[in-house]
Order: C-alpha cells, then sequence, then structure tokens
C-alpha cells in the first residue's frame, strides 16, 4: 500500500482521528449511564454512594491520563496504542456485568459483618467500585493524550486539540442522548454496553486502518502556522493555569450538582430531565470548543482573552438561574420549533430551560478548556502529550473535587443560592489570578479584570434570585412554605395550602399531605397487612414520607417497626405531620435508620413478620429499583415464615399497571388484591384470614382504639385473588433493573390506555376460614 504525501496527510487526518474519538466519546457514554445505575443497584442512590461511584469513574480517568502521558509514541505506534486501548475497553465492558455479580454477592455478604459506620461504609464502597471501573475507565483517560500523539506535535497544537476536544464531547452528548431516549428503554442496560464495545470494536479497526496508511513523523501542517500571541508562557504562568483549570473542574461539576438540583423542582426529577440537563451541559462545552478552534490560527493575547472568559463565567454562572423565569415567554417560541423536528411535546420546557440555565455557561466552560491546554502545551510541542495528560487530570481531579463538596457540604450549609454565589466565586479568583500574569505584558487589561470583575461579581450577587423562592412564587403562589431543607440527599419542603392542608414535596414532586383521601390511603398501607397477618411482630417499612404509613403500623400492639428513609431532611419534615403520622418519630417501638431502602434489603440478615413501604411514583428517576423483579426477589429474602408483603401499585395507565401487578406476582404468586385496587399483598403460600382469629384480636382494646377493622370492612376492601390476577395480567413482560421502561414513559404506546379494572373482581369467601 502506498503512503500519501505529508500534505495529503495534513488533509485527511484530522477528520478520521477526530471521527475515532467522536465514536469513543459516544460508547464512553453510553457505558458511565450503564455502570453508575447498574452500580447504584449494588451501593444505592444515597448522595453518599452516589459520590463514591462517581469518584471512582472519575479517578480512573485521572489515572489513565496521567499514565499515558508518559508514553513516547510516534504516529503510527499512537494509533496502535488507541486500538489497543478501544478493544480493551471493549472486552472490559463485556465484563462489566459479572463483576457487578460478583461485587453484589461480596457486598451482600460483608455489609452484615460491618459496623454503622459511614466513613467505613463509603470506604468499602470505593474498593468495590474501583475494582470495577478502575481498568475501563483508566483506558478511557488514557485515549486523549495517545490521540495528541496520533495527530503528532505541529505548530496547529491549539486548533487540533479544540477540535479534538470537542469532537469527543459530541460523541457524548450523541452516546447521553441515545442511551437516554432510546438504548436502556429499548435494549436495556446489558445491550446497551455491549452495543457501545461494538463501536469501540469498530473505532480500534479504524484507527488500525488508518496507521497503515500514515507515515512514522507526523503531517506536515507548517502550510498554516499558529503561534502563541504576545503572551510570555513561562513557568510560573503555566503553574497559574493548570490550577485555574483545577478549580474549572472543580466549578464545572459544583455547578451540574447546583443545576440539577435546582432545575429538577420545575422539570420533575425524570431520567429525561437528567438527560437532557446533562447534553445541555455537554453540548455546551462542544460548541463553545468548537466556536474558540478557528481563532487559533492568528497570533492573539490568549491568555488576556482567557482571563476575560473565565471573569464572563462567574458572572454567567452568578445568574444562570435567573433566567429560568424567563422559559415561560421563550417556551411559545422554541416549543413549535422543535415540534418541527419531532421532539416530543413533554420534552420542549426541558430543552428551553436547560437551554436559557446551563447552555451559556456550558458554551463559556467549553471555549475556555483548549484556550488554557493551548496555553500550558504551547513551549513544548514535542511534549505535547505529556502536557495534556497532566492537565487533563488535574481537571479531572478538580471535578472530583467539587462534585463531592458541592453535594456533601456547600448545599446543606448554603443552600443552592449560596452555592451558586460561592462556586463563582471560585471562577473570579481563577480569573484574578490570571489577570495577575497579565501586570507586566497587558497592565491595561489586568487593571480592567482587576476592578471591574470584583465590582460585578459583587453587584450580581445582590441580583441573583433563591431558586426556592422562584420555585414556590410560579408553582405554589398560594402556598404558604413552613419548611425548607436542601440537603445531601433532596430538596424537601413543606408547604401550607390556602385552605389549611399541609403538604410535604420532593425535589417539587408532591410526597404527602394530611388531606383526608391522602390521610386514608396511608395510613391503609401501613394499616391493612397488619389487620391481614396473624401475629405481626417485626415490620419493615421501606420510605417515610409524612410518616402515615409507618405511623399506622407502629400502633398495633406488640410491633416493632423499623422504617428506612433515603434522605434525612424527610424526616425533618415529617415532623409537621405528627398528627397523621401519631408522632412516629417519639414512639419507642420506632427504629429510624437513614438508608437506601433496597441496599438495606441487599446487606441485613434480619426477618420481617410485614414488609411494606411508602413509595414515589415508578415514573421517577430510579424509581424502577423499588418496583422491579430484583427488588421483590431482595423483598422476599426478607420475609419471615408466614410472612406478607404490601405493595402500592401507583399507576394509572393500564400498560404500567400490568406490568408492575405481573413482576409482583413472577415472585409472589399468591396475591391477592385490596383497597381501590392498588395495594397487593404477597404472601409465600395461599393466603387465608381467619374470622375467629381476627375477632379475638379485636377482643383486646389497645388493638380495638388504632383501626377498629371488623370482617365486613375486610370484605368490602377485598378486590380479587391470585387467580383471577394472574388471568388478568395475562402472560408478557415483566419490569427489571437491567430495562426500567417505567422511567421511560415516551417509549410506551402511544397513547397508552387509561387503567380499566372493572372485570377484576375475586370472591372474598374464598381466602375467609373459621
Amino acid at each position: 500500500m502506498s503512503v500519501p504525501s505529508r500534505g495529503a496527510a495534513t488533509r485527511w487526518l484530522l477528520p478520521v482521528v477526530c471521527l475515532l474519538f467522536f465514536g469513543s466519546g459516544f460508547a464512553a457514554l453510553i457505558y458511565q449511564v450503564v455502570w453508575l445505575r447498574s452500580l447504584s443497584l449494588v451501593f444505592g442512590v444515597t448522595v453518599h454512594a452516589a459520590s463514591t461511584v462517581l469518584a471512582g469513574f472519575m479517578a480512573g480517568l485521572a489515572v489513565g491520563s496521567a499514565l499515558a502521558g508518559r508514553l513516547k509514541l510516534d504516529v503510527r505506534q499512537a494509533f496502535v496504542a488507541f486500538a489497543a486501548i478501544e478493544l480493551a475497553v471493549g472486552a472490559t465492558a463485556l465484563l462489566a456485568a459479572p463483576l457487578v455479580t460478583w461485587m453484589t454477592a461480596s457486598y451482600a455478604a460483608l455489609g452484615p459483618r460491618l459496623p454503622e459506620s459511614m466513613a467505613l461504609l463509603t470506604a468499602v464502597r470505593f474498593v468495590l467500585a474501583t475494582a470495577v471501573l478502575v481498568v475501563p475507565t483508566s483506558l478511557m483517560g488514557a485515549t486523549l493524550p495517545v490521540l495528541v500523539s496520533a495527530t503528532g506535535a505541529d505548530p496547529r497544537m491549539g486548533a487540533r486539540l479544540s477540535t479534538l476536544y470537542a469532537t469527543n464531547t459530541a460523541g457524548a452528548i450523541a452516546g447521553a442522548l441515545l442511551a437516554g431516549f432510546v438504548l436502556v428503554p429499548s435494549l436495556g442496560l446489558q445491550r446497551s454496553a455491549w452495543l457501545a464495545a461494538t463501536v469501540n470494536l469498530s473505532v480500534a479497526l479504524l484507527a488500525l486502518v488508518v496507521r497503515a496508511r500514515v507515515g512514522a513523523t507526523a503531517p506536515d501542517t507548517a502550510a498554516i502556522p499558529e503561534t502563541a500571541g504576545g503572551d510570555a508562557v513561562d513557568a510560573a504562568t503555566r503553574r497559574t493555569v493548570l490550577w485555574a483549570f483545577a478549580a474549572s473542574g472543580f466549578v464545572s461539576l459544583a455547578l451540574e450538582i447546583v443545576w440539577f438540583r435546582v432545575l429538577a423542582l420545575h422539570l420533575r426529577p425524570t431520567a429525561y430531565a437528567f438527560t437532557i440537563m446533562l447534553a445541555a451541559v455537554l453540548g455546551g462545552i462542544s460548541l463553545g470548543s468548537y466556536a474558540v478552534a478557528p481563532f487559533f490560527r492568528r497570533p492573539r493575547p490568549w491568555l488576556a482573552v482567557l482571563a476575560s472568559i473565565q471573569l464572563a463565567i462567574a458572572l454567567v454562572a452568578l445568574l444562570s438561574l435567573n433566567l429560568v423565569p424567563w422559559v415561560e415567554q421563550v417556551q411559545p417560541i422554541v416549543g413549535p420549533a422543535l415540534g418541527l423536528i419531532g421532539i416530543p411535546e413533554y420534552v420542549w420546557p426541558l430543552v428551553t430551560t436547560s437551554l436559557l440555565s446551563i447552555l451559556p455557561t456550558s458554551l463559556l466552560l467549553g471555549a475556555a478548556f483548549p484556550i488554557g491546554l493551548r496555553l500550558f502545551v504551547a513551549d513544548a510541542p514535542q511534549g505535547a502529550s505529556q502536557r495534556v495528560a497532566a492537565f487533563y487530570s488535574l481537571n479531572v481531579c478538580g471535578a472530583i473535587a467539587g462534585s463531592t463538596a458541592a453535594g456533601f457540604l456547600l448545599l446543606p450549609m448554603l443552600g443552592s443560592r449560596g452555592t451558586l454565589i460561592a462556586v463563582s466565586f471560585v471562577t473570579l479568583v481563577s480569573s484574578l489570578a490570571l489577570a495577575h500574569r497579565l501586570w507586566m505584558s497587558a497592565p491595561n487589561v489586568a487593571g480592567f479584570l482587576s476592578i471591574v470583575g470584583p465590582v460585578a461579581f459583587v453587584m450580581g450577587s445582590l441580583n441573583v434570585i433563591d431558586p426556592f423562592d422562584d420555585f414556590a412564587r410560579r408553582l405554589h403562589r398560594n402556598d404558604r412554605v413552613l419548611w425548607l431543607g436542601e440537603g445531601l440527599q433532596t430538596t424537601v419542603s413543606v408547604h401550607e395550602q390556602r385552605q389549611g392542608t399541609k403538604v410535604m414535596y420532593l425535589d417539587g414532586m408532591h410526597q404527602a399531605d394530611d388531606s383526608r383521601p391522602s390521610r386514608l390511603t396511608h395510613h391503609r398501607i401501613g394499616a391493612l397487612p397488619m389487620m391481614l397477618h396473624p401475629n405481626p411482630k417485626r415490620v419493615l417499612v421501606i420510605g417515610m414520607g409524612g410518616g402515615a404509613t409507618p405511623g399506622a403500623a407502629a400502633m398495633f400492639p406488640g410491633a416493632q417497626v423499623d422504617v428506612v428513609e433515603l434522605s434525612a431532611d424527610v424526616v425533618a419534615g415529617a415532623a409537621w405531620f405528627g398528627h397523621i403520622n401519631f408522632d412516629l418519630l417519639t414512639r419507642p417501638n420506632v427504629r429510624l435508620r437513614v438508608d437506601d431502602g433496597r441496599n438495606y434489603l441487599l446487606t441485613t440478615t434480619q426477618k420481617y413478620d410485614v414488609i411494606t413501604a411508602d413509595l414515589i411514583l415508578p415514573n421517577r428517576a430510579g424509581a424502577t429499583s423499588l418496583y422491579s423483579k430484583q427488588y421483590f426477589e431482595l423483598v422476599r429474602k426478607a420475609l419471615a415464615p408466614g410472612g406478607m408483603v404490601l405493595q402500592w401499585l401507583g399507576s394509572e395507565t393500564e400498560a404500567d399497571y400490568k406490568l408492575i401487578m405481573r413482576t409482583f406476582l413472577s415472585v409472589f404468586p399468591e396475591t391477592t388484591l385490596w383497597g381501590d385496587h392498588s395495594l397487593m399483598a404477597g404472601t409465600l403460600e395461599p393466603y387465608t384470614l381467619s374470622a375467629s382469629a381476627l375477632e379475638a384480636r379485636r377482643q383486646d382494646p389497645a388493638f380495638r382504639q388504632v383501626f377498629d377493622w371488623d370482617l365486613r370492612t375486610l370484605r368490602r376492601l377485598y378486590v380479587a385473588g391470585p387467580q383471577a390476577l394472574a388471568s388478568f395480567v395475562g402472560p408478557g413482560e415483566l419490569l427489571s433493573d437491567d430495562r426500567p421502561i417505567t422511567e421511560y414513559f415516551l417509549s410506551r404506546p402511544d397513547p397508552d390506555p387509561p387503567l380499566n379494572v372493572e372485570g377484576l373482581r375475586g370472591r372474598f369467601d374464598d381466602i375467609l376460614r373459621p
């Protein structure tokens, strides 16, 4: 095969390398979605567990980049190395599923032996997560330094780095959107990972083809010169740039935490909302990086430009949430335009809100990164890959620190408004540090930034809206906010409506209230299994809400109730509902544990007579973990002999109603249906109710003062038995951890018919015995 001339290589090499890097970024984001979700099923979705897994993921990227920077590769060797990396990523991805299975068993076995120490548990989670993620994520982190070597050392370093970074991020956007809207609901997690592995294989093969067509030396691009401009990139300036971008990594991830937490109030915490917000972050970064690439072809004062952009980031990020109220004015224009390109109407406000609040800051972050990278590698083109590796690694380390600090410290201590100001201030400081390096070469610019920057920041800080006040004013303008908690896990608020009803909201979604219908429903979820079980002593309630469900269960004589609630702020908010939860938090027979309920079931050795739950709606992000077959199997494992589980079936569409019921029946085939067709009582053996035993229990005055339900009440509540339920749902798919389709409701049939349960009826006498 003939080798093209160096001039010909100039025309095709960079576009082909960009194609490789696009595919690599595409696969990487699919893996991120798959692995982070899979590990959340093992470790739980508490902020401690999620932060641990994310830290393990990003630490691998940093380590891989740092190690790859030490390699000394010519162009052809770089393509071979890149191909090997992509093949290895695909191979380790195929091994991830059995590794997660092994890790689940190891964690389940180890959990009961650990003392109740959050620090120790976090360390164990980090070690296990790192064991699974360190190899593939380190390989992913190595790709950028290796591809820098693959394009050779030449004067167009800045434009090349900018284009590579933008293209990789564009691939990540495609991967995030495809995974979030198509792959996970249609293929499931495992097969989505297989698809990503196929992309890795294709990229590797293309890299080997390219390797065969290039010479061992760098392509000649000197015809389009690029210089560093008027900046003197000395060692002190390089160090300042490097630490400014460690701070930039901190800021970018901290901003994501704030944006996602605040915008979930307006957009609702669904899988689609988080996908669109992530795409807006990545889209801004990619577009910003692409936009700045052409400007590297001419000499410019890049240090002054970078200092100015950092100031702009500080100010734009500071006021980013001030743009959310504009959505109502912009939506009528943007929405129909989105509809013309086939975007579902449900997604319109998600896109509009994300574009207004997230995209401007992300554009600036995307423009700043290649400029900083250009300055850091400007005087060492032959050692570019080593410099790129160090720069990227420190930026990722900053991102780890930012996500951890925002979630664990800043939001609980300062709230979303205070966190936004604090994080933006970090970027202002980096701008001033860069301006300080300009005093010798551009004193006018340095003076302007040093004076105008702080003044503008102070003025902006005084005008930053309180995101929660804006949310309450726009969506609950007639309510009086009684209490607000912006904690580690979620934003919880308690409102009093005009008619006097108290309502609890979690991330803007209704969770509980003290109206009579809601009170009766939640009391029934707690009390019904206590009535149906002949002698319930140990009781587990997953989720707390306003506390009415566990409170009802705790009122029964002799019952010891364990409550597992994900958020400490929900626990604090439940104190406002003491009048309907029977002062749950002060009862001596109640033990509260702030933890992930599913994770508790995975690790506990305790057996329970009754397990019930106060759950979220099945279309919420992450809700499948409490409705899937694998969750019900964990519940079954925790049941004592003769135990009963009560499952709320919270779906108004026939497809999801039957899907969840069919899944529950697959684990508890001896299920009876009660109440308003929404309460499934599952047992391990065929259930029968003893009329005489119930009457004997009712003779206890302590029993009667709680819920004095006699046989007539239970007859009225009974709906159907296991044969009728099995006939109603028929054969079909089950809801699984691998394919959480209830969360991806846009993939369901349109229109999804409303629930029709008129024919679902059984005979109460079939379960009755003397």
